[in-house]
Formats: structure tokens, sequence, C-alpha cells
């Protein structure tokens, strides 16, 4: 009698065996861990995300208690508590970020034709970090001297047409954002969206020379010089339509080209905010709306923090951590691989909740 697949099985079907293969041959361990293979520990993980296991002992006996399905769930070897840690604290993370990496470039394909507006450019990238908190008596190595905690960082580049994941990197917490326009992947003609944290216009005027576009929110303390002025649509909150060139003489230097300075009026939080863009082309009112779209990545930080085990952490060490937290969104892509694949109209986070499964 065939047996009916698990909800587990069928989401770790949106990674292909012979892709993860391909990752393990780029990152192969020094030292196997007895019984316990890459697969089996990458499923371990997962399983711990999307059923929010509080920790390793608590995914082995949960997986225990259906031992007679877990052939039917992917494992292979013999999951131990003891396997698990040694697997955490000894196996590459960056396998876990090569597997996630794969799986962001399968559900870009899925969801590059998802509803989005036609007046808005359709590679559109938003960029950001957000703080993972540790704990300082656990993990000291994470110290972070500005607030006297333990914690990491996780940048991410969202794309905001289906608002999948395109790209992460995890770091120190003191890392400065801008420093990751150094890391990102430069497509010609996608738009970047970012906070005043990536304002660093040498940066900048390298995605410009790559021929891809920026909107990023200006500071203070920029100094301008203004060559043009454009009317705008007062009613749709915009303020101001401007070409400007720069400068203050380190400035004019780092980024020698005009500019396009937007400003606009933001309701909902009642604040104004003035954008720079190296795009002449768009309306002004898109520029203002793609800034407004750049709040999805906060609320996909904000999803992940509350569904995925991010919060508690399975092991102490540096490795064990980013095991973790690239488990996480691996976890999350497939789920989402699978709803596209299906056509499940389901939210994410009822799909994530598998726990009963």
């Amino acid at each position: 009698m065939p047996t009916t697949p698990t909800v587990f099985s069928q989401l770790t079907t949106a990674l292909f065996q012979p892709e993860f293969s391909r990752c393990v041959r780029e990152f192969p361990t020094t030292r196997a861990t007895r019984g316990l293979s890459e697969y089996d520990h990458f499923l371990a993980l997962c399983f711990g995300q999307l059923t929010y296991r509080e920790s390793l002992r608590d995914i082995v006996t949960c997986l225990r208690a259906r031992s007679p399905e877990l052939y039917h769930l992917g494992f292979r070897g013999h999951v131990t508590r003891t396997n698990l840690a040694y697997a955490n604290n000894h196996r590459d993370w960056r396998l876990f970020a090569a597997v996630a990496q794969v799986l962001m470039r399968r559900a870009a394909r899925l969801y590059q034709n998802e509803p989005w507006d036609p007046d808005l450019p359709q590679v559109a990238l938003a960029l950001d970090s957000s703080i993972i908190s540790l704990s300082l008596n656990l993990c000291p190595w994470g110290y972070w001297a500005r607030t006297g905690k333990a914690a990491l960082k996780l940048h991410l580049m969202l794309s905001l047409q289906g608002n999948m994941p395109a790209w992460g990197a995890i770091t120190e917490a003191n890392l400065p954002d801008m420093k990751m326009l150094d890391r990102i992947p430069i497509l010609a003609g996608a738009h970047y969206i970012m906070d005043r944290g990536y304002l660093d216009f040498p940066r900048l005027f390298a995605l410009e020379q790559a021929d891809a576009f920026f909107v990023v929110r200006s500071k203070h303390h920029v100094r301008f010089r203004v060559i043009e002025s454009r009317l705008v649509d007062k009613a749709a909150g915009l303020r101001c339509d401007q070409t400007v060139r720069l400068t203050s003489r380190w400035s004019q230097a780092a980024y020698p080209k005009q500019l396009r300075r937007v400003r606009f009026y933001n309701a909902e939080h009642q604040i104004t905010l003035v954008l720079l863009t190296n795009n002449f082309e768009l309306d002004a009112w898109a520029i203002a709306e793609l800034y407004r779209n750049r709040w999805q990545v906060e609320l996909f930080f904000k999803w992940i923090k509350q569904h995925l085990r991010l919060r508690g952490f399975y092991g102490r060490s540096q490795n064990a951590v980013r095991c973790q937290i690239w488990s996480a969104i691996c976890a999350y892509l497939m789920v989402a691989i699978i709803k596209k694949e299906l056509g499940i109209q389901k939210s994410l986070s009822r799909l994530q909740n598998c726990r009963s499964h």
C-alpha cells in the first residue's frame, strides 16, 4: 500500500539532490560525522525550523516519535543529538549559504511573473540588514561594542516582484551597511533601493558605472547645487523633483555626475523623505513608489523572526549559529517554492506550520 507523502517530504522536493551534491563538493568537510550525512544534517535543521523545535534534543525526540516515517521524510542516517551538535560545530556553514543561493535562484524563476505595477521597473531589489540578537554569555564571540551585547547582522536583498530573497550574507554586527555594496551582485538595468545607511558616493558611483540604477535615502548633511527643477504633483505627496550636483570637494570627486533629488511626504509615517537616484527617465512618483516598496524587506525580516527559529539557537559556536540562520532562510524558500509550484492559495504562515505532519 503506497505511503501518503508527508508535508515535510513534499517541501524538501524544492531542492534537487544533484544541486545539493554540487554544494557539498564545493564545501567538503575535513572529517565526516559518523552516521550523519550533509543532507541529513540539512534536513534536521530545516525540520527544526519548520516545526519550531526548541533544541537539538527536541528535534531528535520529535523525529524518533515518527521513526517509521523517517525514510519517507528523506533521512538515511542515524540522527542523534551528539551527531547534530558535532555537525553544527564542524560542518562548514557556507554549505547552507550555497544551498540558500540555489533556492533563491529557483524561487526567482518561479516568481518572475508575479503581478507588479507596470509603471515600475521589472527588476527592483531592496537591500537592507537586520540584527540577530544573541546571548552574550553563550556567544561571547559575537560581542557588539555599540550595545554591550552579542549579535550578528543578516544582510538581504529582496526582489520586490514576488518579495523573494535574491541574495544574502551574514556578518559581524558592527559592519557598516554601506560596505555590502562591494559584495552584492550588480545587474545592469536593475534598480537597487536602499535606506540612508547605504549612502556612500564612491560605491554608488560604482553602480552607475555598472549601468545599474539606485534609489537611496539622502542625509541632511549632503551639500548640493540645484541645476534644474521640474513640476510635481503635490496631491500625490511629491514636494520637489530636481537635478542636482554635489558641491563638497570630497563628494564631487566621489560622484562627479549629476543626480536626481526627489522629495516626498510619507503620509503613513508623517515624515518628509529625500531620495537620490541616478534614474532621470522614471516619473518622480515611480521613484517615491519604489522607495515605499522597500518596506517589504522589513516585513520579511519580521516574518522570519516571528515564524522561524531565530531567537533561540541550537548551538553556541559561530558556525552553529550561522548554520541555523541559513537553514531558516532555506526553509522559507522551500515553502515559497512549493507554494508556487502547486498553486496553493494559503499564506506562507499556514504552510510553514507542519508540526502535526
